[in-house]
């Protein structure tokens, strides 16, 4: 009788353990070193065995960091009403938002046609990163008119929130005009931030904003990491 390969073996304890809740999504497994000490081995017996929960989708590494038991990815739904805080929260996550950078410069020409502005029209940019539970599961870009929301910079520094900037600045309800959902691979700034393999599979979502006019507020561009961030078409959570 063929015996089992060590590694094999380390494998189906080690998601075994995940299975029973030892470790939780998002905790950062023992090192290689730990590892091999514990079951008497060498770190490429270890490393084999967590290359086959990285295969399985059970765990995920991260360079230099180390392996981590992978996210039960998080329902977000794209309809006429897109709010992230609500959407990961309705999803049973904690929502957070890391605003990186605001700016105001002159739009581009997507920017300005989709906003419905003249070109080289001043925009406020804010670049940052989705949370849920702590852990990045996607990139954002909102880009918003500033003649028309001139004090929103501010806003969103003090709240994070799009939505309560935007009703801070006179628009206390917007939908969702149009989007559009494109595969792709992450490059290695986006991988970075992102904390995922150079090359792994993301989401860009493009899309614009409205208030109950039908004038553009925002236009947003979302780059989602794949296995984290399931996109389901909908009503979305409303206010």
């Amino acid at each position: 009788m063929a015996r089992t390969p060590i590694w094999k073996s380390i494998a189906a304890t080690l998601s075994g353990e995940i299975a029973d809740g030892r470790y939780q999504p998002g905790d950062k497994l023992p090192t290689e070193a730990q590892l091999a000490a514990r079951f008497g081995v060498n770190r490429h017996t270890v490393r084999h065995a967590l290359s086959a929960l990285v295969t399985d989708g059970t765990v995920h590494t991260r360079r230099g960091a180390g392996a981590f038991v992978a996210q039960t990815p998080t329902d977000y739904p794209i309809g006429k009403r897109v709010r992230f805080h609500q959407n990961v929260a309705a999803a049973g996550r904690r929502p957070t938002k890391d605003v990186r950078a605001i700016e105001t410069r002159q739009s581009n020409a997507a920017e300005a046609e989709a906003l419905g502005l003249q070109a080289h029209t001043l925009v406020h940019v804010c670049d940052g990163l989705s949370l849920a539970d702590g852990q990045p599961i996607a990139i954002f870009q909102s880009i918003f008119p500033a003649q028309q929301f001139p004090d929103l910079p501010a806003a969103l520094t003090a709240s994070g929130s799009v939505t309560q900037a935007l009703a801070v600045s006179g628009v206390p309800d917007y939908t969702r005009a149009w989007t559009r959902l494109t595969a792709k691979a992450a490059t290695a700034t986006q991988a970075l931030h992102l904390r995922i393999p150079e090359g792994a599979p993301i989401l860009r979502s493009v899309g614009v904003n409205v208030d109950p006019s039908g004038t553009p507020v925002e236009y947003g561009r979302t780059w989602f990491a794949g296995d984290r961030v399931t996109l389901t078409l909908g009503d979305g959570i409303p206010e």
